[in-house]
């Protein structure tokens, strides 16, 4: 596999994704009104486990109250927690978000630090939250594989990997830089509108005629 390979592939989802029209993800619709590493990081950890729908609410709620980590510190968590419920784990989430908040302001002046070791310390981050808040809040490239990425590359056998983890280390090894910015976002879409976990509309995946559909049980 090499780059013209994946050129070809990106076109393809790219190409499918125009004719359904399907939104793009809570996260990059924030990123792409305001690219602030506090508002991507923010919405990232509010959406993990949680409908694009809802994320973008509460997001939105959530930075009309707190438009830095420094209000955002200064907020109770009781309410912090009433604003972005229903996020999935709210409680936890206004508990991270606080702690957050007081380690940003102690240690970084306030502003999100722009590397992955730093973003990983912090309480409730991990590696997709930290690499996506690379990829829309700094537009640096690291590679932020989600369900959607892992499960759509292990069924066209691009990576044959058990977990997100193994998948973004084998992706570090095969996949061009230029498309781990972009990686997510189209597959997080494709996977939404073509590409599902249950059933999957396989008749209107242009990949079809030479996918070997891994694990697939049944589609559509």
């Amino acid at each position: 596999m090499d780059e013209k390979f994946f050129q070809q592939l990106f076109d393809s989802f790219s190409q499918k994704l125009e004719q359904t029209g399907h939104p793009l993800p809570s996260v990059s619709i924030v990123a792409e009104e305001n690219s602030d590493p506090y508002r991507v990081l923010v919405s990232t950890i509010l959406s993990l486990r949680t409908r694009d729908k809802v994320t973008l609410e509460r997001s939105n709620a959530l930075f009309e109250k707190a438009h830095s980590f420094k209000e955002l510190e200064d907020m109770d968590e009781e309410e912090l927690a009433k604003i972005i419920k229903p996020v999935a784990f709210y409680t936890k989430k206004a508990s991270d978000l606080k702690n957050i908040a007081r380690i940003i302001n102690a240690e970084y002046d306030g502003i999100v630090p722009s590397d992955l070791e730093s973003l990983l310390k912090l309480p409730g981050v991990g590696i997709k939250t930290a690499s996506l808040t690379l990829n829309l809040g700094f537009n640096k490239e690291a590679i932020c594989v989600d369900c959607h990425v892992h499960q759509i590359l292990n069924r066209l056998g691009i990576v044959d990997t058990k977990t997100a983890e193994e998948t973004e280390k084998e992706l570090r090894r095969i996949l061009p830089r230029r498309f781990w910015i972009p990686l997510n976002e189209v597959l997080v879409r494709y996977g939404q509108a073509v590409c599902t976990p249950v059933s999957p509309w396989c008749s209107q995946c242009p990949l079809c005629s030479w996918c070997p559909k891994k694990e697939v049980e049944k589609s559509r």
